[in-house]
C-alpha cells in the first residue's frame, strides 16, 4: 500500500513538473493576444504604469533595466516586453528571433530633466530646444539616429569648449539609440549628441555620468548631476520631483515579442551559438576593453576598501574592547548600524547624502562605503581572534617584563592573525562580489561593463558568464594570496607546506 502511495505521488509530481516545463508560449501578433502573457516591464517607467492598466490579467515581471527584460524574453522566460519603440526596434536588429507588435500603446513626451529651482538652466535649455526645432536640427538628428530601416547611424562632430564649468549630464548608456557606448568607449547616440549641442550653445564642456536609470532622479536632486538627457518621459509623478523642459521627442510604447520561428524551432547548434556570442560580445567593437576597464575598477575598489576597512576595523576593535564605556559604546553602535545596513543602501546614502555637495570621485565613494561595511565585520573578527588567545599568555608576558603593548605585538597578535585569517579571507571575497552594485553611482565596474555590452547585443547569456568567470578568477587570485599569508603565520602548516584553497 505504501509503495502504491509513493508511486502515485511520484506520478503526480512528474505530471506537474512536465506541465510546468512544457508550457506552450503563446504566439502574440496583436495587443489582444497579450492579455494573459508573461510581460516584462522596466521599474519606474511609464511602460510599467501602462502594463498594469492595460493588461491587468498579465503576469508582470519588473526589471531594473530593460536589457534584462529583453534577455529574459530571448531565454523564453517572458512572452512579451513593453518598452519604447526605438529600443524595441534596435533589439530586433540584433535578434532575428524578436519582432514587434506594431500597435502603439501610448504616446509620451520625452523631455530633459532639470533640478527644481534651477530656473536659469531650465530657461536656457528650453530656448536652445526651440532653436534646434526651428532650424531643423532636431529633425535631422532623428533622421540620423532614430532610423526605422535600421541603417547605420550618422554621427556628426561637435566641438565643445575645453574650459569652463562642465555640464554634468546624467545618462543611462544602455538605452540605444538614445545613449550607448560605442566601439571607442565613448557615450554616443541621439541624446548624447543633443547633450553636446546644448553644451556647445551654453559654452560649457560636457561630462557624462553613466548610472542606473533609477538612480538618475536622486542624483539630480542631490546635485551630483546638472541635467538628465536619456530618453526620459515627463510623467506627473516625476514632475513632482524635478522640472522638465519642452518635448524634444515623441515616444511610443510598443510590445516586443518572440517571433513564431523562434518559438517553434532553434536550428543553430550550441557550439555555433557560442562562437557567434564570443565574437559579438567580446571581439566586435573591441568590447573586451569594456571588461578590462571594469575589471580594473573592481580590483581597485576591492583592494583599497579592504585596506581602509582593515585599519578602521582594527581601531573599532580597540574601542570595542575598551573598559571605558565612553569608547566602547560608539564602537558597538558603529558595528550594529553598519552590519544592519545593506551595502547598496549605505553606498547610495554616502554618495547622495554625505557627499551630496562635494565633487568627489564615485570610485572614492565606493571605497569609503565598502570600507566602512568591511570595518564593521573586521572589528568583530579581530575581537573574536584576540579573545581566543588564552589570557594566561598575556599575564605570562607581563610577568616576564614585557609591557602590555609588547605583549600584544609579540605574543597575542601573531596568534590572533593565525586564528582570524580563514574567516577574514571569506569576508574579503564577499567584499569583492559586493562591489557589483557600484554601477548605481556611475562606476564602470565588471557588472556595469556587462550591462553596457548586453545593451548593444541583447545577449543575456554570454556577457554574464564572462563576468562570472572574471569574478571567479579575481576571487581565486585573492584567495591564493591570502592563503600564502596564512601559510606564513602557521608554523605547523608551513612545515607541512600546505596552503588551503
Amino acid at each position: 500500500m505504501r509503495h502504491r502511495i509513493f508511486a502515485l505521488l511520484a506520478a503526480l509530481s512528474s505530471t506537474v513538473i512536465l506541465a510546468a516545463c512544457s508550457r506552450v508560449a503563446p504566439i502574440i501578433t496583436s495587443v489582444n493576444d497579450a492579455e494573459t502573457a508573461r510581460m516584462g516591464v522596466m521599474t519606474g517607467t511609464t511602460g510599467e504604469t501602462i502594463a498594469m492598466t492595460r493588461f491587468p490579467k498579465a503576469d508582470l515581471k519588473h526589471f531594473d533595466d530593460i536589457v534584462d527584460a529583453i534577455g529574459a524574453l530571448k531565454a523564453g522566460q517572458l512572452d512579451a516586453v513593453l518598452t519604447g519603440y526605438p529600443a524595441a526596434l534596435q533589439s530586433t536588429k540584433r535578434n532575428r528571433d524578436l519582432t514587434l507588435v506594431q500597435e502603439k500603446l501610448s504616446t509620451e513626451n520625452t523631455s530633459i530633466g532639470i533640478r527644481k529651482g534651477n530656473i536659469e538652466l531650465l530657461t536656457h535649455v528650453d530656448r536652445i530646444l526651440s532653436e534646434l526645432k526651428a532650424d531643423g536640427t532636431l529633425a535631422d538628428m532623428s533622421r540620423r539616429w532614430l532610423k526605422s530601416d535600421l541603417s547605420p547611424y550618422e554621427e556628426v562632430d561637435i566641438r565643445l569648449p575645453s574650459t569652463g564649468t562642465p555640464l554634468r549630464v546624467g545618462v543611462s548608456a544602455t538605452r540605444e539609440p538614445f545613449n550607448f557606448v560605442d566601439a571607442n568607449g565613448r557615450i554616443t547616440g541621439h541624446d548624447a549628441e543633443l547633450s553636446r549641442r546644448i553644451g556647445e550653445k551654453l559654452g560649457r564642456p560636457v561630462e557624462f555620468q553613466n548610472m542606473k536609470f533609477t538612480a538618475l532622479i536622486p542624483a539630480l536632486q542631490t546635485g551630483k548631476i546638472d541635467i538628465i538627457i536619456t530618453g526620459m518621459s515627463a510623467t506627473p509623478e516625476r514632475a513632482k520631483k524635478i522640472d522638465f523642459t519642452q518635448r524634444y521627442y515623441e515616444l511610443h510604447q510598443v510590445l516586443l515579442v518572440r517571433s513564431a520561428l523562434a518559438i517553434e524551432s532553434s536550428e543553430t547548434s550550441f557550439g555555433k551559438k557560442l562562437v557567434e556570442s564570443f565574437e559579438i560580445n567580446i571581439l566586435k567593437e573591441h568590447r573586451y576593453l569594456l571588461l578590462f576597464e571594469g575589471l580594473k575598477n573592481t580590483i581597485i575598489i576591492s583592494i583599497f576598501s579592504a585596506v581602509f576597512g582593515t585599519l578602521l576595523g582594527a581601531l573599532v576593535c580597540f574601542l570595542r574592547m575598551s573598559r571605558t564605556a565612553f569608547l566602547r559604546t560608539p564602537a558597538n553602535v558603529f558595528i550594529d548600524v553598519l552590519r544592519g545596513t545593506p551595502v547598496l543602501v549605505l553606498l547610495m546614502l554616502i554618495f547622495y547624502v554625505v557627499f551630496a555637495s562635494v565633487d568627489v570621485s564615485p570610485v572614492a565613494v565606493s571605497v569609503v562605503a565598502f570600507g566602512l561595511n568591511f570595518a564593521a565585520y573586521s572589528a568583530e573578527i579581530f575581537r573574536s581572534g584576540i579573545e581566543g588567545v588564552d589570557k594566561g599568555q598575556t599575564e605570562a608576558g607581563i610577568s616576564m617584563g614585557f609591557s602590555r603593548t609588547q605583549t600584544f605585538l609579540n605574543i597575542v597578535l601573531p596568534q590572533m592573525i593565525q586564528r582570524v585569517l580563514p574567516v577574514y579571507k571569506g569576508e574579503f571575497i564577499s567584499l569583492v562580489k559586493m562591489t557589483s552594485v557600484v554601477g548605481y553611482i556611475a562606476v564602470h565596474d565588471l557588472t556595469k561593463a556587462s550591462d553596457i555590452i548586453r545593451s548593444r547585443t541583447f545577449d543575456a547569456f554570454f556577457p554574464l558568464v564572462m563576468v562570472a568567470v572574471l569574478y571567479f578568477m579575481v576571487s581565486w587570485l585573492f584567495i591564493r594570496l591570502l592563503s600564502l599569508i596564512e601559510l606564513k603565520t602557521d608554523p605547523k602548516r608551513r612545515r607541512q607546506g600546505r596552503v588551503s584553497p
